[in-house]
């Protein structure tokens, strides 16, 4: 069995997801301000158990607009 190289092995998957202060960041809001505007609607979450996380492609069309 041949033992994998560097350039053999494949990159772990890319994030689809923010979290919200990172969203926040990109929006040029603080932090408290992030989660304050995902509880109200205003920023797109999901929540998967108890990480409350901002799709990419759901902020990136809230920019567009």
């Amino acid at each position: 069995m041949k033992k994998k190289t560097c350039k053999q092995r494949k990159k772990p998957p890319q994030k689809e997801t923010h979290t919200v202060p990172v969203a926040g960041e990109i929006l040029g809001i603080g932090k408290n301000a992030a989660y304050e505007a995902a509880r109200k609607g205003e920023i797109p979450t999901i929540r998967i158990g108890r990480r409350l996380l901002v799709p990419k492609l759901a902020l990136k069309r809230l920019l567009e607009t």
